[in-house]
Formats: structure tokens, sequence, C-alpha cells
């Protein structure tokens, strides 16, 4: 992949002089429940100071996943509550709770320039996934795991038209989302722009594109731009990616689940990369 690096420093100067367009100051949302073993583990060896309370029901929950929990509940000082099975499946809003609710305070999103200083730190070129309207918490929540699978550096979302972090995205994202920065911007063609300025290549996923993802080269500093089912990334958006990339299929269906393009998308990112590796999931 070229590189950016006089036009980032050019725009960068720019950026400088008018004040760029970021907001200043960490953003956090309202308290919030996680729910389930993997999410709540999570948000516990990551975030312990972020956990209020815990909520756990008996003989629900599995004896190797409780020692943990409760383990690492002593060792922050975090007060755990047993409670009938009915009120945590108020609290997970009839989600799969696994007889398990954190109570956490509000999540914080990132900066962009954390996004990019965190992949300057990391010695490999930017990976970042833009999101553009998704509104499906599942969806946002399997994108972030991907991310995070792949190696990305961060997720970019909106401020409005899409889904913030919920319990629901936590449990969709097997508690990735404890570890993958999530920024949240005013302007999404405007921060394509702060990226470009940052000497990024900005590439969407478009149903539409003659050009497919293999054919292009994705190794060096790059935002997947990724759009809602059906709708895909809007025609504002698209005129600030640096081009569009498309996924080849053989079968009947026109599209595909945003979180699958996401996901097949970064893949190919980071084969490129030579960064994937072999692993199981589950």
């Amino acid at each position: 992949m070229r590189q950016r690096s006089s036009r980032g420093s050019e725009r960068g100067e720019q950026r400088g002089e008018r004040g760029g367009g970021r907001e200043r100051g960490a953003e956090r949302s309202e308290q919030r429940y996680v729910y389930g073993v993997n999410p709540v583990l999570e948000s516990l060896r990551a975030h312990a100071e972020r956990v209020e309370r815990l909520f756990v029901t008996e003989g629900q929950l599995a004896a190797k996943a409780a020692a943990e929990i409760f383990s690492r509940a002593r060792d922050s000082g975090i007060r755990v509550e047993r409670v009938p099975r009915e009120r945590l499946a108020v609290m997970a809003d009839g989600g799969v709770h696994q007889g398990v609710v954190a109570e956490l305070r509000g999540f914080e999103y990132a900066e962009l320039e954390d996004l990019l200083e965190a992949a300057g730190k990391s010695g490999r070129p930017a990976l970042l996934v833009v999101l553009d309207g998704i509104q499906d918490p599942h969806n946002f929540g399997a994108i972030i795991r991907s991310a995070h699978a792949m190696g990305a550096h961060g997720v970019v979302i909106a401020k409005d038209r899409a889904v913030p972090v919920t319990g629901v995205v936590a449990k969709a994202s097997a508690g990735a989302v404890e570890h993958c920065p999530i920024a949240r911007v005013t302007n999404l063609s405007r921060t394509l722009e702060e990226l470009k300025e940052a000497g990024v290549w900005i590439a969407a996923a478009d149903p539409h594109s003659n050009q497919p993802l293999w054919s292009a080269r994705l190794d060096g500093p790059l935002a997947l731009v990724v759009g809602a089912e059906g709708a895909g990334v809007r025609q504002g958006v698209l005129e600030h990616c640096d081009f569009r990339l498309g996924i080849p299929m053989l079968g009947q269906v026109g599209s595909l689940n945003a979180s699958v393009s996401a996901a097949i998308l970064l893949y190919e990112a980071a084969r490129q990369r030579g960064t994937s590796r072999s692993g199981a999931g589950s």
C-alpha cells in the first residue's frame, strides 16, 4: 500500500492551525449491566475498578467460573449479592445471563487519537474499523469481537444513528468490548478526513464494487468502513473513502450480514499483514 506520510504531515499541520474537529475529554455512557460469564469475567480482568456490584443466582453459575468471579471480586473489594433468577432476567433484559450480572460504571469511550496512538505503540500499521449506522447491538458486538481477534487497534462509531455500548453489545462481543478501544465521534465524514491526515487509507465495504477485497493492498495504515445491513455505507461517507471493496459471492443471497462482512475484511487485512494465526473459537 502506498504511504501517506507527506499528505499526512501537510494536513496535520493544517489541522493544528485550525484546532481540529475532535471534542476533548473522555466520554462516558450511563451506568450499565453486563451479563454472562465471559463478559463479566473480562470486565473483572480488564477493568475491575469499573465494576460496582455483582449479582449472582445460587446453583446456576458454573463452579469454575464462580471460583474466579468470587476470587476477583474479593480481591477488588466488589460487593456480591445473591438474588433470585427473575431479578437477573430483568437486569439482563431477557438475555442469557448464565447466573451472573455485573453493574458497571458507564462505558468510557476513547478518543480517535487514542486509537492512533495505540497503533503507533504496537509497531504495526494502523487497522481501524469505522461503522456507519450499525444499530443492531448483536452486529455491533460481533464486529468488536472480530476486530479484537484480528488485531484491529479500535472501532469508531457515530454518536447518532448508531447503537452505543450496552450489555447486549458486551454479551455479543464475548467480553472483547473490555479490550478493544471504541471511539464515538460527532461526524464520520470529518473523522475520515482526520484519519487521512494521519496517513491512514480508507476502504469501504461496498457490495456494488467490482474490486474484490483480495486484489487491494490492505497491509498499510487502513480504516475499514462498514455500513448497516441493507443500507450499506451512506453515499456521503463513501465520498470520503479512497477505494471500495466487494466480497464476491457464489450463492443466491445478494448481501452478507454486516458483522460477517466486517469479519471477512478484517481477516483479509490480517492475512496480508501476516498477523493472523491459527486458533479455535467458540
